[in-house]
């Protein structure tokens, strides 16, 4: 008897391809979709078949599915793609800020199509290939980092809807890497030595600047150049546009002063770019917005652990909201916190919530804590 239906969202890739067959061992109806997110017409780039949504994906996917014997389809979601998350994604850089294009995708894009071809096909559940758990706590669900920290994702998860959490599945939560490459190979599926695809879906080649050029020319062009400051006010030279850095970065700055300099800060108004020596990085305060909940939190301050990039283990802080603001006070400094990224509250293995860092500062900058 089947255990009900289920959409898995198929990448053609190995851990999406595990996943369905996992599910499909378990006695559940299987229904793959993968979803067209855009193509390289759209991306400004070179035709070249790199990314998790190139054509070869698409191909890898529908053999899968068929080797499982379950039903495949692909979903045109290029122009919602386009709108939720690559004009997201250039706007925030355009601002001065370091987006995170995976996060606005899982949790913008993905998991509500997801559920809404899931409801017209009649499923119970929705499935993807990522390496995070969900289980039953208090008559309630609960997002968990994965079993093995090396591959958790539960950092790009945090924006999902808190009701989503009991119709979803993770069957790779509690695996390792190793285990799921020889899974595949044991059902047969092909994708077994696939590699992974570690960079930006629509940026294969990583050249940002490229991209927001085509993706928007005029703005592009109005940002193209600004200085560069030293710690001590002094200009050091000109760069070509705010977008081609981030908080923290080092190399091609094009400056030569006989001592490492990093990017501090970003003023996308003035297009002032601000350099400063690895210290002046180390920051105690970040303050976010766009905050979305998958646990009740307290009033007034509260601790617990907070991520603020991918793979990041996370610090002990407190924690205020207020609004849709929660202001963060991490117990030891952390180096580069990066506008546009999001920070992800962790009570031991459990996502909290989260939201999109807006400044981040220091002690003195913050309100008291009592």
């Amino acid at each position: 008897m089947s255990r009900g239906r289920v959409v898995v969202a198929m990448s053609g890739g190995v851990d999406s391809s595990v996943a369905a067959g996992l599910l499909v061992r378990e006695g559940w109806e299987v229904v793959g979709l993968t979803m067209k997110l855009h193509g390289h017409a759209e991306s400004g780039l070179p035709t070249v078949e790199r990314s998790c949504c190139d054509l070869s994906a698409y191909r890898d996917a529908r053999r899968v599915c068929d080797k499982l014997g379950v039903a495949h389809a692909v979903v045109d979601l290029v122009d919602e793609f386009r709108r939720e998350v690559m004009d997201v994604f250039a706007a925030e850089y355009f601002a001065g800020r370091t987006p995170n294009p995976c996060v606005l995708c899982n949790t913008r894009l993905k998991w509500e199509h997801l559920w809404e071809r899931a409801r017209r096909l009649g499923a119970d559940s929705v499935a993807t290939g990522h390496y995070a758990r969900i289980e039953t706590e208090g008559g309630g669900h609960a997002l968990l980092r994965a079993t093995h920290l090396e591959k958790d994702q539960s950092y790009a998860l945090w924006g999902l809807r808190r009701e989503r959490l009991a119709g979803t599945l993770f069957p790779l939560g509690g695996l390792e890497k190793s285990t799921v490459r020889t899974l595949a190979t044991e059902l047969g599926l092909g994708t077994a030595d696939k590699p992974e695809s570690q960079d930006i879906c629509f940026v294969p080649d990583g050249d940002y600047a490229r991209f927001l050029r085509h993706h928007d020319p005029e703005r592009a062009a109005a940002q193209a150049e600004g200085e560069l400051v030293g710690p001590d006010g002094r200009v050091l030279g000109r760069h070509s546009g705010v977008a081609r850095f981030t908080v923290g970065q080092r190399r091609g700055l094009g400056v030569a002063q006989g001592r490492p300099l990093y990017v501090r800060s970003i003023d996308a108004a003035s297009g002032r770019v601000q350099l400063d020596e690895d210290a002046a990085l180390y920051q105690d305060r970040l303050w976010a917005d766009g905050l979305n909940w998958l646990a009740e939190v307290p009033q007034g301050w509260w601790s617990c652990r907070a991520a603020i990039r991918y793979r990041d283990a996370g610090v002990a802080c407190r924690v205020r909201v207020q609004g849709d603001t929660a202001e963060v006070c991490f117990a030891e400094a952390r180096r580069a916190i990066a506008p546009g990224q999001a920070v992800v509250f962790y009570e031991g293995e459990r996502v909290l919530g989260g939201g999109w860092i807006r400044r981040a500062g220091s002690q003195e900058e913050a309100s008291h804590v009592e």
